[in-house]
């Protein structure tokens, strides 16, 4: 096991170096370049940690309290599920054209599969909330 770990610990410190020989040109290319990639890097998690994730947070208290116990199960998990299936999608609807195209793959209606991906989930939801047996719960 600690050959495993020493292995695995030399592969990780070989893919940091060389992420990191890929990122000091662009650090000390321009400085547009340095000042538009270190936003990329800490504005995601700044944005998130300070904004969205208080915001879903009391969004998500407040609509479960608001619903009765058979529905908090159903309507918690779609919540989370469209948030995730949101967040994958953000890269393919804001920057839809930002590279060059594959065939085949960039040629979609994103939102369209997204709202049709939406609707499904919350169609699901629909029918687990509606045929919810209450079952007794044990100590």
């Amino acid at each position: 096991m600690r050959v495993l770990r020493v292995v695995l610990a030399v592969l990780g410190l070989a893919a940091l170096g060389w992420g990191g020989s890929l990122l000091v040109p662009l650090l000390l290319g321009s400085p547009g370049d340095a000042v538009s990639l270190l936003a990329w890097l800490g504005g995601g998690p700044v944005l998130h940690d300070l904004l969205l994730a208080p915001a879903v947070a009391l969004l998500g208290t407040v609509i479960v309290r608001a619903l009765s116990p058979r529905w908090r199960g159903p309507v918690t998990t779609g919540l989370v599920v469209t948030g995730t299936l949101g967040l994958l999608s953000v890269p393919l609807l804001w920057r839809e054209n930002s590279g060059p195209p594959n065939p085949g793959l960039h040629d979609r209606p994103y939102l369209a599969g997204l709202a049709a991906a939406v609707a499904v989930v919350w169609i699901v939801v629909l029918l687990c909330g509606v045929t919810h047996r209450r079952t007794k719960s044990s100590p």
